[in-house]
């Protein structure tokens, strides 16, 4: 069921009028949330995705949040690049088990040369199996970009992380400037853009509005837009950092949905320390994509059985894509995956940087 008078996109939402949204009463934000979805979406569908690092670790950026770091000392193995027919067997198990997108992602601050060719027959390869592609390479300039569009990847995932005014708390060899521009080189080559942030980092209820700002700022939307709570990692500066209430994390759900509202919203990392009824509550606030399997590159995500059983629970049922070949078959084949499973046990100018 879908309301009449779909919201037509807007791009100049302030940072006062987002903070507005995220002061309303709960129940009031989550019913205009609830408008907004119905307007664009099937209420009870959810994209399904997998994730699959292929390269792990050794990565020379310093984002406090991250275990691959390689400033900090977290345990994390550290691995060369897979090799093809690796990802190309994870692909089509991915897509057997009902998958739609297959995401693929590299610790790295940009692809060398040598890496990007086998990076693009990747794409090439499991594009060829019918599911949508994936990736986030670091930064990436203006021909690389356009050379993984030519390869056939549909999407490119690059974070802004968080606000403009707090990312230097969290990461300082990169700036923000740096990823705005690499969503300006993946929109010029004509991919689909995935971009959010990650949420419990310390960051002001300010912050949290002001990067929603630069998200729905960006022409168009993004396609996707992840919305991660913190995973708080042994060995990383964030370790210690005091929990996010789970109801702010909802609040910020929602008003994601209402500032781009024919985006897909992904309840991203975290999920795996979130209970059902945080998840159920994101969901209601308009949450609409989430990573299928039981890990986010190098996190831990809830199990697919447990995703079988809360989808069973709210009703909700495996969102159906073009890039499919038999759309009902992907379906099914999700719900049989998981049936084995279970039986088995203020915005920033980048010009002026």
């Amino acid at each position: 069921m879908t309301l009449a008078s779909p919201t037509p996109p807007r791009h100049d939402w302030t940072v006062e009028e987002i903070e507005a949204l995220f002061a309303l009463p709960f129940n009031d934000l989550l019913f205009q949330a609830q408008q907004v979805h119905r307007a664009h979406f099937d209420a009870n569908a959810v994209q399904v995705s997998t994730l699959l690092s292929i390269k792990t670790g050794a990565c020379p950026e310093d984002c406090k949040y991250c275990p691959q770091s390689g400033h900090y000392t977290t345990g994390l193995d550290k691995e060369k690049l897979l090799e093809i027919e690796k990802v190309v067997a994870q692909a089509e198990a991915a897509k057997a088990a009902g998958a739609s997108r297959f995401c693929m992602g590299a610790a790295w601050r940009s692809p060398r040369e040598k890496d990007l060719e086998v990076v693009l027959e990747m794409v090439k390869r499991v594009k060829g199996l019918g599911l949508e592609t994936c990736m986030t390479l670091g930064m990436v300039n203006d021909a690389q970009a356009r050379r993984l569009a030519e390869a056939g990847l549909d999407y490119y995932n690059h974070n802004l992380d968080t606000s403009p005014e707090y990312y230097g708390e969290i990461i300082t060899t990169r700036s923000y400037a740096d990823r705005l521009e690499t969503l300006g080189h993946v929109r010029d080559a004509g991919m689909k853009i995935c971009s959010g942030g990650i949420l419990g980092m310390g960051e002001s209820g300010r912050d949290r509005a002001a990067l929603l700002q630069q998200l729905a700022r960006l022409a168009p939307h993004p396609e996707s837009v992840p919305i991660n709570m913190l995973v708080k990692v042994p060995g990383t500066p964030l370790e210690e950092v005091d929990d996010l209430d789970p109801i702010e994390f909802v609040r910020a759900i929602a008003v994601a949905r209402i500032l781009m509202p024919r985006s897909h919203v992904r309840l991203s990392a975290g999920r795996e320390q979130m209970d059902d009824s945080t998840q159920a509550l994101a969901f209601l606030a308009g949450a609409n994509s989430i990573f299928y399997g039981e890990r986010l590159l190098t996190t831990e995500n809830p199990e697919a059985a447990r995703d079988k059983r809360l989808f069973e629970r709210l009703g909700l049922h495996p969102e159906r894509r073009e890039a499919c070949a038999d759309d009902t078959q992907q379906a099914a084949a999700l719900e049989d995956a998981m049936r084995r499973q279970a039986s088995a046990g203020l915005y920033y100018d980048a010009t002026v940087a």
